[in-house]
């Protein structure tokens, strides 16, 4: 195992100590393969399939009366009865089952307490003499129950920590008892409560650091929920055979309450004037939550009955602790939700609009210092500036979060050092609390800039290894030894309510834009029903009038022609008006017809070189503009593309069309075709585009918004050659169709350009070059 998981600065102590200790040795020694176990009691590993004994401790002649070498390879019968043995089988049937019997072992029949487990394949039996009138068996289940009484009654963290170090060092006799409390998996820990005899010196609120309990210790300390050192002085009792034949090494005494302690332990407790100690393990959800410290300052024997109370007790503990954590979850959950409701009541389909008008409220839900919105790619930010670099390095982390998943740090700056941190930015802030919407890496987060934190350490954090005054290597710890320091780098920690708050936002907003979309569907739905109708209606329609039309201006004819010379000159007139008028209605109804059916006709999609496109739209339009005297210039080679090719024909007929109409009263008159890279109204990068430019009379800056509506004409129909009011309607309606868009710019007086793509990938830039679709 490597030092990985200390810190640099612990790394650069270490190397700085005179005696050139290794504190990387603490973290690879293997602790449960030492071989040995405390000497006031024996161990022995029996196979259960035969009884045969495999292991056992070498003061097994002090304790039982029977010699070590003697046991090996015998029956475990010679120092246990059939029935004992049975019932040992029988308590252990599973794995992970444990139990605590009475008997009488060994020759002369011995009292003694046997606790048994199963490691390695082997039933592991130990035995320690018992004590039936020791000071701390008689009426202990009443202490036991005393104390979860009290522990059930607390109703925080820190009161639930109160009581139970009380409570433990009423039933342990210990002399200092503390609740400690992991900062995180591998960190240091805070001492939150604690019950000290008079006259010594108090560890409350005191930081020891990670050093203290190396990797290994603390997966035992998951593993099991207590570890008794009866006397830091105790010679170990080793075992025979030291590493066993059939596995070639040391038996697994990982789940043996008597297991002999790591040498660099018992110099750590010796240097602090440690005798004996015992450790409860507390656990949240199967993870080490922090500990229950013992210490006593003579020599003490705790009995198996103690040993199981204290470790109900400490069970008991995980479980109160674990509620209350959920209480607080489900007080901050239901907290939040009102809040974030009342915030989502602000927020309208335009999620980031909304979001950032009222990110002071958003803010205020996790009490982060600002909020950052990614989405498709943009980011969105208020109360903080964060530079591209960090934007892109949480845009990475949350791509890998499922939506709806919260990940928070209140130290982002190690965080990042961990993964490729942005170069040469500033102002990163501390913490951040993140929030996924999708896999493609949008996010919702919370930031905190730094809040330097005062500590008070029981040792150097910076220098965990120093000569102690024994001449031992481990840093003796105590109130002269305390330095006080400032954490810095970190922002107030996340509560159980910020993330509460998180995740109720996630889910508003989830439904908010859910909602938004089932609406904004239905309104498609209804807009496409509502235009297939019109344009099947516009296409009867117009069908339908031009046949009385048709005889209505045949009728004015007829009268003109058959009795022009008996009629007045009003009547005259009036009937050439019939004509003019009709004719007028014609023109109309064909547009109508062209532009139903441009909604109603499928789009046939084929590779097609825009310049054949261009060449036959100037055959209709060229007279025109030959008419206006307006030249046409085409200074590249059009690209080829995948369209409609005659759709795109009438596109181009009448944009030219309408340059010839609305030419200016100049000499230079032309028209420029083109496809350029240009910036879109409302877009943040450049695309390809068909440019049809002119310099004839321009639109005012009022009217371009309508231009392109149907039937909407900005001059007198009289006026620049006359016209229907369709022909732009159906540009547009064509355009779009190919999932393009169409635009204008124009000046009065100095010309018009319009502008139009023809869907995603569709024109393969302004250079003239072919696109895959010509291959």
């Amino acid at each position: 195992m490597t030092d990985d998981w200390l810190s640099a600065r612990s790394r650069e102590a270490e190397a700085s100590v005179p005696a050139a200790f290794d504190l990387s040795q603490c973290v690879s020694e293997r602790i449960h393969l030492l071989g040995g176990v405390q000497s006031y009691g024996t161990l022995i590993g029996v196979r259960p399939e035969d009884g045969v004994v495999d292991s056992a401790a070498e003061n097994l002649q002090a304790v039982l009366g029977v010699g070590a070498h003697e046991l090996v390879g015998a029956h475990v019968t010679r120092v246990l009865s059939g029935a004992d043995w049975a019932e040992a089988l029988d308590a252990t049937a599973e794995d992970d089952d444990t139990a605590l019997l009475r008997a009488q072992a060994g020759p002369d029949g011995r009292d003694v307490d046997v606790s048994v487990h199963r490691r390695d394949g082997l039933v592991i039996l130990e035995f320690e003499p018992h004590e039936p009138e020791g000071p701390r068996t008689t009426g202990f289940y009443d202490g036991v129950r005393r104390a979860l009484r009290r522990l059930r009654g607390a109703l925080s963290v820190e009161e639930c920590c109160r009581a139970a170090v009380r409570e433990v060092r009423a039933l342990s006799g210990f002399d200092r008892v503390v609740a400690y409390r992991f900062d995180e998996l591998n960190g240091p820990g805070e001492v939150l409560a604690e019950s000290v005899g008079e006259g010594r010196e108090p560890w409350l609120g005191l930081w020891f650091p990670a050093t203290d309990i190396p990797p290994q210790a603390r997966r035992l300390y998951e593993e099991n929920w207590i570890r008794v050192i009866a006397d830091v002085d105790d010679t170990t009792a080793h075992l025979v055979p030291a590493v066993r034949e059939s596995t070639g090494t040391p038996l697994d005494l990982s789940g043996a309450a008597l297991r002999t302690v790591s040498g660099f332990h018992l110099e750590y407790l010796r240097n602090i004037s440690v005798r004996s100690s015992m450790s409860v393990s507390l656990l949240r959800e199967g993870r080490l939550w922090g500990l229950i410290a013992c210490h006593g300052e003579r020599p003490t024997r705790l009995s198996p009955e103690v040993r199981a109370a204290c470790e109900l007790f400490g069970v008991a503990f995980s479980m109160q602790l674990a509620a209350i954590e959920e209480r607080e979850r489900a007080d901050a959950l239901s907290r939040s939700a009102r809040d974030a409701a009342t915030v989502a009541e602000l927020l309208a389909p335009d999620v980031e609009s909304s979001l950032i008008e009222h990110a002071e409220r958003v803010t205020g839900l996790a009490r982060g210092d600002g909020l950052l919105l990614m989405r498709e790619g943009r980011l969105h930010r208020a109360g903080t500036r964060v530079g591209q670099g960090l934007a892109e390095a949480l845009r990475s982390r949350a791509a890998r979060l499922s939506p709806g998943h919260v990940w928070a740090t209140d130290r982002l700056p190690e965080a990042l050092a961990q993964e490729d941190p942005p170069s040469g930015e500033e102002g990163i802030p501390a913490g951040v609390l993140m929030l996924s919407l999708g896999q493609g890496g949008d996010f919702l987060a919370w930031v905190r800039a730094e809040r330097p934190m005062p500590r008070q350490w029981a040792a150097d954090p910076e220098r965990p290894v120093l000569v102690g005054p024994r001449g031992e290597r481990l840093t003796p710890r105590g109130s002269g030894a305390v330095i006080r320091s400032v954490m810095r780098g970190r922002s107030l920690p996340w509560s159980a309510q910020d993330e509460a708050a998180a995740v109720e936002m996630w889910r508003l907003l989830t439904g908010l834009v859910m909602r938004h979309a089932d609406e904004l569907g239905s309104l498609n739905t209804e807009l496409r029903m509502n235009n297939d109708d019109l344009d099947s209606f516009a296409h009867v329609t117009a069908h339908d009038l031009k046949e009385p039309l048709r005889g209505i201006s045949n009728a004015a004819t007829f009268a003109l022609e058959d009795a022009g010379d008996a009629l007045d000159e009003t009547v005259v007139r009036r009937l050439r008006s019939v004509q003019r008028l009709a004719t007028r209605m014609d023109d109309l109804l064909n547009s109508l017809l062209q532009y139903a059916r441009t909604g109603r006709a499928g789009l046939r999609m084929t590779p097609v070189d825009l310049d054949d496109i261009l060449d036959a739209a100037l055959e209709v339009a060229g007279e025109r503009l030959r008419d206006e005297r307006v030249r046409v210039e085409r200074p590249v080679r059009l690209p080829r593309v995948r369209v409609d090719a005659d759709r795109v024909f009438e596109v181009f007929v009448n944009l030219l069309v309408n340059a010839a109409k609305y030419a200016a009263d100049r000499p230079d008159r032309m028209v420029r075709v083109t496809v350029e890279e240009v910036l879109a109204p409302g877009a943040d990068q450049a695309v390809p585009a068909v440019v049809v430019a002119d310099n004839g009379i321009g639109v005012p800056q009022e009217r371009q918004a309508e231009i392109f509506d149907l039937f909407r004409r900005l001059h007198h129909p009289q006026d620049h050659g006359g016209g229907t009011g369709v022909g732009l309607a159906i540009v547009k309606r064509v355009v779009e169709r190919h999932g393009g868009r169409i635009w204008l710019s124009s000046t009065p007086g100095r010309g018009t350009s319009f502008y139009f793509t023809l869907g995603e990938g569709a024109l393969p830039g302004a250079d003239g070059r072919p696109s895959d679709l010509s291959q």
